[in-house]
């Protein structure tokens, strides 16, 4: 069965995905001569940088999605088709889908990255994820659920391994979602829980190298362990996870703890598809592709961002999986498909690194842009503000500021709501 999409005298570009780069590719192709047709298993755009201020009750899922249809509002030569692609013919021109085949001219992958949990046992069935909008408010439950559970049971144990929480990853999501976590014991959840002894929650970011955000120079990465620690945190270095059966989590070193709650944020890999070569295929889910984006062995499929793997001489290992990289490629790549329809020379991919920023906590924030790194308050300020203006829809900038500056005035995070109770497969906590 085929995908019912009009038929017109123009070339056919089938993007898979409308992440960063997917939705910038999208719209840099508006007034092109090409019909695009974008396919996705969400109907909604994510801001992903904001998914745990989400699983901590700081922002609602809707502030930070935007219907896909809405974006692209008005555009004749723009279909959305809402299906999860499954595999891709290169011989025929097509991929197959949930709700059926579609023909292209020009492929382009940009679906992202997954959790990996690197084959470590019982991380898959027992951690949380949060790479997507479900995971988030997954973990949003969970984190409600067990506060409300540690009021009922009666063994000491068991009621501090519910109020443990172990986030492992030392790169900017573990560092501010471990911060959020903090500002919840410290300002939130004691209000809520009374009865509870707050002195009890522990709040642990684990980190297998020997340093946090290791994108970042020396005087930032220390800058945020102190941070942290300043809120209530635990930080553990050089220690490696190799085990977790719900209720304790084993190290290599023999540091073991109990807990209830771990959350795994240390490393991502490719939502890969299949049909391409082996060979175009890196050991960490990257697709193989040349300065222009094009997957090795191919002449029209293309991938951009996360799974994009382009050797150059600053990047030996590829660049960053981060959202400027996948919005620059995405703007490139829509350049290069016009210059190919036309016969014309393309033009390589140079990106432009505009630093990096991470937000820990209430009015602490480290921010790096080249030479220039600062934090405090001031950072803490800048961060907010790129954000916001990053954010797709005036409407959840509205809401999202509005729900920045009551939080902030009010000490107070007012989305703390279990309206889907998350079901871990292992239900009791085992002590």
């Amino acid at each position: 069965m085929k995908i019912n999409i009009p038929e017109v005298h123009l070339p056919r570009v089938v993007i898979i995905g409308c992440g960063f780069g997917g939705l910038e590719l999208s719209k840099r192709l508006f007034d092109a001569p090409v019909q695009v047709v974008l396919i996705d298993k969400n109907n909604y755009h994510t801001f992903q940088p904001l998914l745990y201020q989400v699983s901590t009750s700081g922002l609602e899922a809707d502030s930070i999605v935007y219907p896909i249809r809405k974006l692209f509002k008005g555009h004749k030569n723009f279909h959305y088709r809402w299906g999860e692609v499954t595999r891709i013919d290169p011989e025929q021109k097509t991929i197959e889908t949930t709700i059926g085949t579609c023909r292209y001219d020009y492929l382009v992958m940009a679906t992202g990255t997954t959790t990996n949990f690197f084959g470590i046992e019982g991380l898959a069935e027992k951690s949380m994820p949060m790479k997507s909008v479900v995971e988030a408010l997954n973990l949003r439950s969970l984190i409600l659920q067990n506060f409300e559970k540690a009021l009922l049971v009666e063994s000491t144990e068991e009621r501090d391994a519910l109020m443990t929480f172990v986030v492992v990853g030392g790169g900017p999501t573990g560092v501010e979602l471990t911060g959020a976590l903090c500002e919840l014991k410290k300002h939130v959840l004691p209000n809520d829980y009374p009865e509870l002894d707050f002195r009890k929650m522990r709040v642990i970011l684990i980190e297998s190298g020997d340093r946090l955000l290791s994108m970042m120079n020396e005087a930032n990465r220390a800058k945020s362990v102190r941070y942290l620690q300043e809120l209530g945190a635990e930080v553990w270095l050089n220690v490696k996870v190799t085990r977790y059966d719900g209720h304790e989590i084993t190290t290599a070193s023999g540091k073991n703890i109990t807990a209830a709650n771990l959350i795994w944020a240390a490393g991502v890999k490719g939502q890969m598809i299949e049909g391409l070569s082996q060979d175009a295929i890196t050991p960490t889910k990257r697709y193989v592709v040349d300065d222009v984006n094009r997957v090795k062995g191919y002449d029209n499929i293309f991938a951009i961002g996360d799974m994009a793997y382009m050797v150059t001489d600053e990047y030996p290992k590829g660049h960053p999986q981060v959202a400027p990289v996948a919005i620059q490629q995405g703007h490139t790549l829509a350049k290069n498909i016009q210059h190919l329809i036309k016969g014309e020379p393309t033009k390589s991919f140079d990106y432009f690194d505009k630093g990096s920023m991470a937000t820990i906590g209430r009015n602490r924030a480290v921010v790096e842009v080249g030479k220039i790194s600062f934090g405090g308050f001031v950072g803490w300020v800048t961060w907010l503000l790129v954000h916001l203006m990053s954010i797709v829809g005036f409407r959840n900038r509205v809401v999202t500021l509005f729900n920045w500056l009551w939080n902030y005035v009010s000490y107070d995070r007012n989305i703390r709501l279990i309206i889907r109770p998350f079901v871990r497969k292992d239900s009791e906590v085992k002590v």
